[in-house]
């Protein structure tokens, strides 16, 4: 059978890899090599991608600013993947192409092996040589050594005689050791491949061949079966190969009818003996163990002389004559022979080794990044929802933040207004019930009861208690009157303010807004202040005879006038002052002046009015009288004036004084009262107008926060819709790196697995 390798294609193959095809053109045995460098290369790069896609799911997994996107079962398997993979790519450096050498004792198989390493390497000659297993490999040193098994001690290869001959053994090594032969690679180019051969004892001295086939063989690539030609094949020859069959599946099997060169003796009986070896030997690969069809059998079954093909070698690597020396007839043919079988035999342990040693291992790098694959596009998927599910979030946020931007604005122009209404009501409301109460002063200060008592210090607790009883008083009757409307107003005004905003509000604190706001606990506090606004207060208790002359002046100019009449003006009007000009030509006006002089000429010509028409009426009446009745009537009428006079004046009694006291506290009161009229008004309207603000600014403050908290969550979904952006981008990013693997290993099937099917 012959590889044919397919010409590379140039639009995939880089120029690396059109090197590497150019070696196996040059020698079969180099197919395994590129292989084997380009799988290791991808395991690598496999590795390289499992260990950055492990650390990304398992900073994803961890990250708790993200929804999950990635399972603790996706990382474990990732994380097992890269042991697995470190342990594939461990297993693939240490992969080498394996020979294995049987037949019956002395049958040539070490010369073989030495035949085709071009030197003397292995114990060789008549009867039972090779007491144990013989692993010859390369080394890259200039130095050949020998390795027992279980010790790291090299032994000089010369040594290999005591070692493993038969005749000359000096260790106890039974048959089923092994002692590897490191060859210097530069000797020998078919070492230089990854080539091994395996020497071994002869089948037909122990019958341990099923652990031979458990230790040596299961991974073997090649079986060469070393028969004589002298003789023919045997059954224990055939048992041991259908052992191998049975263990193996369709293994490549080599047969050698090694010393044909002892056919030159009897040229009348070679073609009819090599037409009866070639007979029973395809019968026994096809028929029997059926690992070949008749087709391929020929070029599996060859006629050598391994110990000519050896002389011949060794003579040319000395520089002699290659054909020199007593060798038999027809060497060139047998010669050409055993080349024939060296090019089959490197081309099918290549093929046969990729095959096995890769292919297995190449589909399970494929389901690996093909995990992957799938695993990375889940996360993009997760990452892509979750992506899609923050904007919409985020967007929704956003108008729920413009809404109540927009609400809030309305909200507070309406606020405002009512707040206005309100508090314009409440000052009208308290101004009138407040004048109101001043016109009923009278009988509020008549309801108050104290012992009353003309001294000073009497007077003085008198008129405290007085003062807080007015105080009381009013303040009770205007909250009769006020409180309860006002409130009501209030509250109402508050309960359409949180109904307002309310909406704007999270649902969680919409149900506790009422109890945020203390609604329940306003009173309007009114404030009169009676002590100080009535601390000027003096009052006139002393006895006034009704007839008397200041009686009598007081009721034609009236209270204030007969005061001043009667206390002097010059103390009681200051001078007149000096009136800036508004311009040169008109001089100042002495308005002062003016003034005390109108009410000097007013008083002055009132009471000599008064005294010219009571003489006048006195010498008139009294002389008509006098004619009349005489001095009697007049006697009687100064006797009555007088009794008059007593009468009050007995009557004048604490009483008397009290009552007068009340009334003239009842005019100045009222006076007083009717100047803060419109200040308490104002009053009470500030302070509804503050009940009102302070809601409004408790409300607009849980407002703020909802605002804050959407801002918070704005900026929360924009750092989130980041990172997944970013992780989207990485996810992406590795499941394309997975295809691009996935690619590398189908061109690597393609160029390696598939050839020669």
């Amino acid at each position: 059978m012959s590889l044919v390798f397919p010409r590379p294609n140039t639009s995939v193959i880089g120029k690396k890899d059109k090197r590497l095809m150019a070696e196996v053109n040059a020698s079969p045995l180099k197919h395994f090599v590129t292989a084997k460098k380009k799988i290791n290369g991808i395991f690598e790069q496999l590795g390289a991608y499992i260990k950055e896609s492990s650390a990304f799911l398992e900073e994803t997994y961890s990250n708790e600013e993200l929804d999950p996107v990635t399972t603790e079962e996706q990382v474990a398997e990732v994380r097992g993947y890269l042991s697995k993979v470190a342990g594939i790519g461990e297993v693939l450096s240490r992969r080498h192409m394996k020979v294995v050498f049987f037949g019956r004792t002395s049958n040539g198989k070490s010369s073989v092996i030495n035949a085709m390493l071009w030197d003397k390497v292995l114990p060789s000659g008549i009867g039972h040589t090779t007491n144990c297993f013989l692993r010859v490999e390369g080394t890259d040193g200039n130095e050949a050594f020998l390795l027992t098994e279980g010790s790291d001690e090299r032994k000089s290869v010369k040594t290999v005689n005591q070692l493993a001959h038969a005749l000359h053994q000096d260790e106890d090594l039974d048959a089923g050791s092994l002692v590897c032969v490191m060859w210097p690679k530069a000797k020998c180019a078919l070492l230089r491949d990854d080539l091994v051969l395996v020497d071994s004892p002869g089948i037909d001295v122990t019958t341990e061949l099923d652990s031979w086939i458990d230790k040596f063989c299961l991974d073997a690539d090649v079986f060469v079966l070393v028969a004589n030609s002298e003789s023919t094949l045997m059954q224990t020859e055939k048992s041991f190969f259908h052992k191998v069959n049975e263990r193996l599946s369709s293994p490549n099997i080599f047969i050698l009818n090694n010393r044909w060169d002892a056919s030159a003796n009897e040229p009348e009986y070679m073609e009819e003996v090599r037409r009866q070896h070639m007979d029973r030997c395809t019968s026994f690969l096809v028929d029997e163990l059926r690992v070949v069809d008749r087709a391929q059998a020929s070029d599996r079954i060859f006629f050598i002389s391994a110990k000519e093909a050896l002389q011949a070698r060794v003579q040319k690597a000395q520089g002699m004559p290659e054909a020199g020396g007593a060798l038999a007839e027809g060497f060139q043919a047998r010669m050409f022979e055993f080349q024939n079988f060296e090019r089959r035999f490197e081309e099918c342990i290549s093929q046969s080794a990729v095959k096995t040693k890769f292919e297995q291992h190449t589909m399970r790098a494929k389901q690996i990044s093909e995990a992957l694959r799938l695993i990375m596009d889940s996360v993009h998927i997760a990452a892509q929802e979750q992506r899609i599910h923050c904007l919409e979030v985020k967007e929704e946020r956003e108008d729920r933040l413009e809404f109540i931007d927009k609400q809030l604005d309305l909200l507070t122009l309406d606020c405002k207004s009512k707040i206005k209404k309100i508090t314009e009501e409440v000052e009208k409301q308290v101004s009138n019930a407040m004048a109101e109460e001043i016109r009923r002063l009278a009988v509020l200060v008549e309801d108050f009861h104290i012992d009353f008592h003309p001294s000073q210090v009497v007077l003085k607790v008198y008129k405290n208690e007085l003062h807080k009883h007015i105080e009381d008083g009013l303040g009770r009757n205007m909250s009769e009157r006020c409180s309860c409307a006002i409130t009501a107003a209030l509250q109402n005004t508050q309960t359409e303010m949180i109904e307002g905003l309310k909406p704007l509000l999270p649902i969680g604190i919409r149900e506790q807004v009422d109890k945020m706001v203390p609604r329940q606990c306003f009173a309007l506090s009114y404030d009169l202040n009676c002590d100080k606004l009535c601390s000027d207060f003096q009052e006139d208790i002393g006895f006034h005879f009704s007839l008397g002359w200041t009686m009598l002046v007081n009721r034609f100019l009236g209270p204030k006038n007969t005061r001043r009449a009667l206390m002097g003006y010059n103390d009681q009007v200051p001078r007149p002052l000096a009136i800036t000009p508004v311009s040169t030509s008109v001089p100042p006006f002495p308005q002062g002046s003016m003034i005390q002089e109108e009410l000097m000429v007013s008083m002055v010509t009132g009471l000599a009015s008064l005294t010219s028409r009571t003489s006048m009426g006195i010498i008139v009446v009294g002389g008509v009288i006098w004619k009349a009745v005489g001095w009697r009537l007049i006697a009687l009428s100064v006797g009555l004036y007088g009794l008059l006079y007593v009468y009050e004046r007995l009557t004048w009694t604490t009483r008397a004084k009290e009552r007068a006291f009340k009334r003239q506290f009842v005019e100045y009161a009222s006076e007083k009262l009717q100047l803060i009229v419109s200040y308490t008004g104002s009053n009470c309207s500030h302070q509804v107008q503050q009940e009102l603000a302070g809601t409004f600014s408790q409300l607009c403050q849980q407002v703020d926060v909802t605002r804050q908290q959407l801002d918070d969550e704005i900026r929360d979904l924009n750092c989130k819709i980041e990172q997944l952006d970013g992780l989207q981008s990485k996810a992406k990013l590795l499941r394309n790196k997975a295809g691009w693997l996935d690619s590398e290993l189908n061109m690597f099937t393609q160029q390696y697995l598939q050839q020669g099917r």
